[in-house]
């Protein structure tokens, strides 16, 4: 082989390598939206992705470049180990991951369920206007859900339960995270729950069980501010921008006086943070909770709470939640639901599938339903469950 040959294919192998070495850079961030989303990152940490992908491309560049020799060796050395370093920390960067501690409390208040429990005098709980068409009694299926849920499926129970037989053993409200429990180890026959998280499927399948999804009826999930921010509405596009980390200041969307969004956010089991995930954000990774400008504000109630906080003079958080919850449940006076994309969470909406995130509510069962488990799930998809359904606040699923 020729010398000339020789540089000529040394010099094409360089070409070839500069090139991937960006067009790798270029896929990921186009991947994840950095091209068509880069003027709404306004801060540090949404922009990491950015610097990460353009170190790993010019830092590849300048090793494929460079002359090796003994005397470049540790520069080689040193310069290869950082651009492996922006690979391997890649997802942190996407999913601004670098606090040691970064959660928020989670304890505190809660809306008082026994109000609709089951056969109580002056009982909230949705009530039909003529006689159930099924009729259960005896060993009565133990129902579980979330707490947004137990109006629904406490209805259900008072409507077809022989009240004789009734305990309220059989018709419990845990949480969404026990009620997953519940069901996967059979100490309950059906749970009323929005989708699982990755972890509790992941907890169905290591168990060896089956998790079988019916849907039942549809809600919104619903993004809360408070009252006094001027945001009325939002596009799909910023919230995603928000929960991915590229826009992390009230100015850029058109509120200039909001400073820094504080993102409040729940534990990766329960509902509303897999509602988040699931219906929401989908494949894009999520960013981590970010420390709190003054952690004082985090206080020791419920999301519903925390987001009327106040700082430096206006209210700056943003939270989510199931349309019910954060309007019938447990509403807080000082916030208020954003529209999406134009459009508001309301019944018509939802319905008409205007509104952008609707959630779908399950009767999640261990395996294919059978027997009386099966007859009652077809009593809740029958008219008279889909009318308690719609007369406790949720839109039926038809």
């Amino acid at each position: 082989m020729s010398v000339k040959l020789k540089h000529a294919l040394i010099l094409c192998a360089r070409i070839a390598g500069t090139v991937a070495a960006f067009a790798v850079a270029a896929v990921v961030l186009n991947e994840f939206d950095y091209f068509t989303q880069w003027s709404q990152v306004d801060n540090v940490i949404g922009a990491l992705p950015i610097a990460f992908a353009l170190l790993f491309a010019g830092g590849c560049t300048i090793l494929i470049w460079m002359k090796h020799g003994k005397k470049s060796a540790p520069f080689a050395i040193v310069l290869a180990v950082f651009v492996a370093l922006t690979a391997i920390l890649y997802p942190n960067a996407l999913r601004g991951n670098w606090w040691i501690n970064y959660g928020y409390s989670t304890e505190g208040d809660s809306p008082d369920i026994s109000v609709y429990e089951p056969f109580k005098e002056g009982t909230l709980a949705a009530s039909l206007n003529e006689e159930a068409t099924l009729h259960l009694e005896g060993d009565l299926p133990v129902l579980d859900g979330a707490i947004a849920l137990y109006p629904v499926y406490a209805a259900f129970a008072q409507a077809v339960y022989e009240e004789s037989d009734y305990s309220p053993d059989a018709v419990r409200c845990n949480n969404t995270k026990v009620a997953y429990e519940d069901i996967i180890s059979g100490e309950a026959d059906i749970v009323f729950c929005a989708a699982p998280s990755a972890s509790q499927r992941a907890a169905a399948e290591e168990a060896g069980v089956e998790l079988v999804l019916t849907p039942i009826a549809k809600e919104a999930f619903v993004f809360i501010v408070g009252a006094s921010n001027p945001i009325e509405n939002l596009t799909t596009q910023q919230i995603y921008n928000i929960y991915t980390g590229k826009t992390a200041m009230w100015r850029t969307l058109g509120w200039e006086e909001g400073g820094q969004i504080i993102a409040f956010r729940r534990p990766e089991v329960s509902g509303s943070e897999a509602g988040l995930n699931n219906i929401v954000m989908k494949d894009l990774p999520v960013l981590a909770p970010q420390p709190l400008p003054d952690w004082a504000i985090d206080g020791s109630n419920s999301l519903m709470q925390q987001v009327s906080v106040w700082h430096d003079g206006v209210q700056p958080a943003i939270g989510y939640s199931y349309r019910y919850f954060a309007q019938t449940m447990y509403p807080n006076q000082d916030t208020k639901l954003l529209s999406i994309d134009g459009y508001a969470p309301t019944d018509e909406n939802i319905r008409s599938g205007d509104y952008p995130f609707i959630a779908e509510v399950y009767a999640v069962t261990n395996g294919e339903p059978e027997g009386v488990i099966a007859e009652f799930i077809d009593w809740i998809l029958s008219p008279q469950g889909q009318y308690l359904i719609e007369q406790t606040g949720y839109a039926s699923i038809n």
